[in-house]
């Protein structure tokens, strides 16, 4: 007899350690690791779903008292052996439970759903129900087909013992499938003579399947393109010559033309760069490069020659992006460099698409896969480099359960799979640029643009003179420089900060503050909706026209939104074709791609957006950008806020100038001063990470200190307050005396969504007895859920908020 160790998916009671059930007779021969089962959990025996983490003899225990595997989920297995080493590994590092880190590495559409159903014991004596009730667990048990009155009287009647409702694992993972036509014939000359010698469209189909005696042939794709007709498929499959049959059909993201793409002549600093990482990659050194490059610098070139290496090696790639927005250009120059080699993963394709990548990678279709951050779990068998492009960017970063970073899951892969990772940006993480100069990482320098062209020159307008002469959007210096742009027919990239028409609205009588029921912040008004929304949890209202407190008429709109700055750019230049990009336009599939599109292919003049534009475009005929607000993110109450501020612009002012037309960069601020915008002039990231590692060193922040944010929250601010003190209390018996801890305090933002937060920062170099306090910590939050309290624990927050 076997028995198969499980990690069952039981939300209140989860666990890291496995659960052993008795593996059937009939399983025993098709149960592998990896695979999921459902399985039944504890005195209800209520069906849940678990992964298989090890199978192994019976010996020591009893096998009356273990319960037996009820049925698998899959018939092989959908995670190899690397991945539930990772998923150990993963639950360790982010204070996660295993079976969140197992969810995590599928697509979502292969995460098991529960629903109730109910079956008869024996005939009932109810004949609506009796009827109604089938004697296997197939009827739903739900208000779609009973009435309120039959559920109750279903509960009653299960108490007695004469039906039985139990929970059901569903499925949801389904391939999609076409018809086919398969063909019957082995005498086609003495088919030939049956038929009438006019009947064309029969010969012609009869000659089509000679040529493919034993391929199944898509009926739709051989109407359309071979010129076969359907009445003769009619017919051949009303004589038998033909069987009808469902074929599986891939479901392809991609929907462009290849052009093919060539490798690039490189520069010298980028030939020396992609030695060093071929060699690694030849050598099968799990080697991390961190390369700084400057914006136009060739990054990607560099990267997709790498690839070539691994893939001439007989090796896999992966490459991550941080968003969506920036992977319709990388997907095409990749897709263009590779084909159909290429598998793409992100948020932005439908649930069906992504499990039919997933499974092309898993099957080894494809050899190169692109992919926001998830992609990191992509089952690649046999790695030969990683990639993370714009590395620094903090949506590699997950907010939710395990909160892991990119980053460190890709190094553990790579050490796994002994491959480089090559990590890339124009202004690397202060964490990362500290590693490069400590030696950690192989650090590699690139100072020119692949064109020889000079980094634009970049102009600071100081706003705080500028509002009096021309109000607090447009400063007269950009606005006479777009209006050269357009006379040249250029283009122009304008950055702002903030979605929405305005940031807030307020009575100008008697100062009220129109904000969210559900968190404490301003609601923000949409004109295109004629609503104010809440950005955080998703309420809107209709925009009033009297103040809700004193009823005044007398409402003013602060701020401004690309709304706003869309409507205004529409007045002063009315020739202006203007393209707005942020959450609100591109909510629709594949609208980030259209945008792009037809401004790469100049039918606007103008692209606004959020800072979803600023990283990774590349539009040779864009010679300006202008940063409306540069002081958005540099007052925050986050130690990264100027790491941040720099960042940004540093990559937005990076998309003017990058063919052969110089380019000009007007940032407009209400801080001139800065040193973060001071050094953005330059393109200064040498000197920005000398001085605000200085700053980082006297507060005692990262790279210099290791940080833990735990967060408590609940729907009674008493109680997540009372709670946190507790926490506190117990840390500091159990820390030692060096780790420094601090708050509770509420977040910057109290409440979100009608839940109130607080949280404690712990910041330490070593301390060997944090890691037991902070699962202790996580076990103990279990009890806690059922009182309405969540506890969080993330591991290098990079978010404060």
């Amino acid at each position: 007899m076997q028995i198969a160790n499980i990690i069952v998916d039981v939300p209140t009671m989860q666990t890291n350690s496995p659960y052993s059930y008795l593996v059937p007779k009939d399983l025993q021969s098709s149960l592998s690791k990896g695979m999921r089962v459902v399985v039944p959990f504890g005195k209800g025996n209520r069906k849940i779903e678990g992964f298989v983490v090890g199978i192994e003899p019976l010996t020591n225990q009893d096998p009356a008292k273990l319960k037996e595997i009820s049925s698998i989920m899959d018939f092989e297995p959908v995670l190899d052996e690397e991945l539930l080493d990772l998923s150990k590994w993963l639950a360790d590092k982010t204070y996660a439970f295993r079976i969140s880190c197992l969810l995590t590495m599928l697509p979502n559409v292969m995460k098991a759903k529960y629903a109730k159903a109910v079956k008869k014991n024996h005939p009932l004596t109810n004949q609506a129900l009796n009827q109604k009730v089938s004697d296997n667990l197939m009827t739903p048990f739900d208000d779609k087909h009973f009435t309120e009155k039959e559920l109750n009287q279903l509960i009653l009647m299960q108490k007695k013992g004469d039906v039985e409702i139990e929970y059901v694992v569903k499925n949801e993972a389904k391939s999609k499938v076409e018809l086919a036509i398969q063909n019957q014939i082995n005498d086609f000359s003495g088919v030939r003579k049956h038929l009438k010698t006019n009947a064309s469209a029969q010969h012609h189909l009869l000659d089509f399947l000679e040529k493919h005696p034993k391929k199944k042939l898509v009926q739709k794709k051989i109407i359309e393109k071979d010129g076969i007709s359907p009445s003769a498929i009619k017919a051949f499959f009303n004589k038998g010559w033909i069987n009808k049959t469902q074929v599986e059909k891939y479901r392809n993201p991609y929907k462009h033309k290849l052009v093919r793409d060539h490798p690039k002549r490189l520069t010298p600093e980028q030939e020396k760069a992609v030695l060093e990482i071929d060699q690694a990659i030849k050598k099968k050194k799990p080697e991390t490069f961190l390369i700084e490059g400057v914006t136009g610098s060739g990054k990607t070139e560099i990267y997709l020659q790498n690839i070539q290496t691994a893939l001439n090696d007989g090796r896999q790639a992966l490459m991550l992006v941080p968003e969506i927005a920036l992977t319709p250009q990388m997907v095409n120059r990749v897709k263009n460099r590779f084909g159909n080699q290429v598998a793409i993963i992100h948020s932005g394709l439908s649930n069906g698409e992504r499990y039919d990548e997933w499974r092309r990678i898993r099957d080894g279709n494809a050899k190169v896969v692109v992919g926001a951050r998830s992609a990191v779990f992509a089952p690649l068998q046999n790695i030969g480099i990683i990639i993370l492009d714009e590395e620094h960017d903090t949506s590699y970063k997950q907010d939710e359960n395990p909160r892991y970073h990119t980053r460190d899951v890709a190094i553990w892969r790579s050490k796994y799979h002994h491959c480089p990772v090559v990590l890339g940006s124009a202004t690397p993480s202060l964490e990362s640029r500290a590693r490069a100069g400590k030696g950690v990482y192989h650090f590699i320098r690139l100072t020119k643009r692949v064109n020889q062209q000079q980094l634009p020159e970049v102009e600071i307008v100081d706003m705080t003179k500028e509002v009096a002469k021309s109000g607090d959007i447009f400063s007269e210096e950009l606005l006479q420089a777009i209006n050269e742009k357009l006379t040249k027919h250029e283009q122009v990239v304008l950055m702002l900060n903030r979605r929405g028409f305005s940031s807030f609205m307020m009575c100008r009588d008697c100062g009220y503050v129109l904000m969210c029921p559900n968190c404490d912040i301003s609601l923000t008004m949409h004109l295109d909706s004629h609503t104010m929304k809440c950005h955080y949890c998703g309420f809107e209202e209709p925009i009033p026209n009297v103040c809700p407190k004193c009823h005044s008429h007398n409402i003013r709109y602060f701020g401004t939104g690309t709304e706003k700055v869309e409507q205004e750019l529409a007045k002063i230049l009315p020739q202006a074709r203007i393209l707005r990009m942020d959450v609100d336009t591109t909510k629709r599939k594949g609208a980030h791609e259209r945008i792009l599109n037809e401004f790469g292919e100049q039918k606007a003049d103008i692209l606004l957006g959020t800072q979803m534009i600023a990283k990774g475009l590349d539009f040779p005929n864009v010679t300006l950008v202008g940063v409306l607000n540069a002081d958005t993110g540099l007052d925050l109450p986050d130690f990264r806020a100027s790491e941040r501020t720099f960042d940004l612009l540093t990559q937005v002012a990076g998309r003017a100038g990058r063919a052969d037309k110089a380019g000009k960069v007007i940032i407009q601020t209400f801080n001139p001063e800065h040193y973060a915008i001071q050094l953005v002039k330059k393109q200064d990231y040498e000197t920005f990470y000398k001085k605000e590692m200085k700053l980082r060193h006297l507060a005692g922040y990262a790279p210099y200190y290791f940080t833990v944010k735990l967060t408590v929250s609940s729907t009674k601010e008493q109680q997540a307050a009372g709670k946190s003190y507790e926490i506190l209390k117990y840390l500091k018996t159990q820390l030692s005396h060096k780790t420094m801890i601090l708050g509770p305090t509420p977040r910057p933002i109290a409440r979100i969504k009608n839940r109130y937060y607080y949280q404690i920062i712990i910041k330490y170099k070593v301390d060997k007895k944090l890691s037991p306090a902070l699962k202790q910590i996580l076990q103990s939050s279990q009890q806690e859920a059922r009182k309405g309290l969540r506890i969080a624990i993330d591991s290098e927050p990079v978010n404060f908020m």
